[in-house]
């Protein structure tokens, strides 16, 4: 299966999936932030990212209980791939400039970064 890119309300859904291991939607929306959206919109977004093969169900009676299908690991590498082919030219380099220039890592971090990128090409 290809994975594709989650909308926000999926990517929210699926956070919270990758949380609890298995939820039933009454328990995906106790999870949420106020305002709490309603059932059936939850149950809806449930059953397409189901669709979309994200989400499997194991049924008790007429109520399912949903888990992840796709390991929130698997999700964050096509993510950061995506990322850094569409925005970074595949450069990592290119990448991690734009974090340390918009401040999002301190020099403390991109020394550790740069130590393990270190350990990684000498392997």
């Amino acid at each position: 299966m290809e994975l594709r890119e989650l909308t926000k309300a999926e990517e929210q859904i699926m956070q919270v999936l990758w949380k609890l291991e298995k939820a039933f939607v009454k328990e995906v929306i106790d999870e949420l932030a106020e305002p709490k959206p309603a059932y059936n919109t939850v149950s809806t977004i449930v059953r397409i990212l189901e669709t979309k093969g994200f989400v499997e169900h194991e049924a008790f009676g007429k109520s399912h209980r949903y888990f992840p299908a796709i390991s929130k690991e698997k999700y964050k590498g096509f993510a950061t791939d995506k990322l850094l082919s569409g925005y970074f030219g595949n450069s990592v380099e290119s990448m991690f400039s734009f974090f340390v220039k918009k401040e999002k890592i301190d020099l403390k971090e991109a020394d550790e970064i740069l130590k393990l990128l270190k350990k990684l090409k000498d392997k």
